[in-house]
């Protein structure tokens, strides 16, 4: 089963993601920070995928970076906060909705993007 991490300060999206991943066999950690993934890596967790609320805070933090730059990531942007994003394997625009981002997780794993 792939482990992804599903990184947002919007616990409700957190929450409502992971559990549908989890509902296809994708092993989902919810996170809220950067420390959070930081402690979760430091553990021996590797993610196969990251789906990453894409805000100021998280998608500009240093070490969030550093996993965009290696793991296929999904990000979830808004129209409307003006911020530099990092390239991603799939960028989802909201308003969404949580089957749309489910499916492209689970179309990055039969791609092979996330093993």
């Amino acid at each position: 089963m792939p482990v992804g991490f599903v990184i947002a300060a919007d616990w409700t999206l957190r929450t409502s993601v992971r559990a549908e991943l989890l509902e296809v066999g994708i092993q989902a950690l919810g996170m809220e920070s950067a420390e959070d993934a930081g402690r979760a890596l430091a553990s021996g967790k590797l993610p196969a995928l990251v789906v990453l609320e894409a805000t100021a805070g998280l998608a500009d933090n240093p070490a969030i970076l550093n996993l965009v730059a290696r793991v296929p990531t999904v990000l979830i942007a808004s129209r409307a906060e003006t911020l530099s994003l990092p390239p991603a394997a799939a960028m989802i625009y909201r308003l969404v909705r949580i089957g749309q981002i489910v499916g492209t997780v689970q179309r990055l794993v039969r791609q092979g993007h996330a093993a």
